[in-house]
């Protein structure tokens, strides 16, 4: 093969890779960012010295309760840029040996790569229909340090989240972010009058509110959460507005194991987005860059001899 040929397809080669280069890290690797249509996973919380109140016995309970959630992917429903995940959050009452003393179940929509969510499929908790605002599981990749609305499961609704310092969680970097929530009705119910002092016989009208801050460790760059926690402090209230037990006070933390597999996640994770967006591209645009040089060189090569 002469030099001509040789120094042509050498030019060639270099031109293609150094266009494809951008393409690879403004278009490739924005495509290849996105939540999981098909995610599963296992988080464990605990929270020590919490205080419930048990129907079965009519009264509040001090205990250790392990919350364990299972999230699940809708596969079928994954569309374009929408995913959907159901949940499904049991707690187990580990002092008392008491399983099961609360379950819930949750389905959300959500845009895979800003993670804002989405009305459609079906959303809901507890199977009661919810319109979802904000963040949903997760934050948008290249998280900012800057306030978000990100949705609240326990009341239905969205609240700010305000970014309140970076810190370093296993080793590896994130931003931390808080979200504090009023107090809000969350729910009404009849219980006997007896269990709250409210008479011998008969029903009572109470409202359950809750209230509370949420606290989030968030991988900037996948924008995924890796640590939690949540401080509850739920009450039922006569109708009078006096309160008259608790329902539910507890910090509830994600688990060593838990937030171990959380950080190994983002961390590979981010490891993979850095490499689509920027070490591929750049190994492209050079070895491209090199092939038109050396191309150049064997076409004055030739035309020298």
């Amino acid at each position: 093969m002469n030099r001509v040929v040789v120094g042509s397809v050498l030019i060639a080669a270099g031109a293609f890779l150094i266009v494809l280069a951008p393409l690879l890290r403004f278009q490739v690797a924005p495509a290849l960012s996105a939540a999981a249509g098909d995610y599963y996973g296992i988080t464990k919380l605990r929270a020590a010295g919490a205080q419930y109140f048990s129907v079965p016995d009519g009264r509040v309970l001090t205990a250790d309760l392990d919350i364990i959630v299972t999230t699940r992917g809708d596969v079928k429903e994954a569309a374009g840029d929408r995913v959907v995940w159901d949940e499904f959050t049991a707690v187990n009452d580990v002092t008392n040996s008491k399983a099961g003393i609360d379950f819930t179940e949750r389905r959300s929509a959500f845009d895979k790569r800003s993670g804002v969510g989405l009305n459609c499929c079906g959303v809901n908790i507890d199977k009661a229909p919810v319109q979802l605002q904000g963040q949903i599981y997760k934050f948008p990749f290249d998280a900012e340090k800057k306030t978000y609305l990100v949705f609240n499961s326990s009341t239905g609704k969205a609240y700010e989240a305000r970014f309140v310092g970076e810190e370093k969680v296993n080793g590896l970097d994130t931003y931390k972010f808080e979200q504090a929530v009023p107090e809000t009705k969350t729910q009404t119910l009849n219980a006997p009058a007896a269990w709250f002092g409210m008479g011998t016989s008969g029903d009572v009208q109470l409202d359950r509110y809750y209230s509370g801050t949420v606290t989030y460790w968030v991988e900037p760059t996948t924008g995924a959460p890796v640590r939690q926690e949540q401080q509850r402090n739920e009450v039922l209230k006569s109708q009078d507005g006096v309160e008259r037990s608790k329902a539910f006070v507890a910090t509830a933390k994600m688990t060593d194991d838990t937030v171990q597999r959380l950080v190994d996640s983002a961390r590979d994770g981010k490891s993979q987005i850095t490499l689509i967006r920027t070490t591929v591209p750049i190994v492209v645009g050079v070895v491209g860059l090199v092939l038109v040089v050396v191309g150049l060189l064997t076409l004055r090569g030739r035309r020298t001899a």
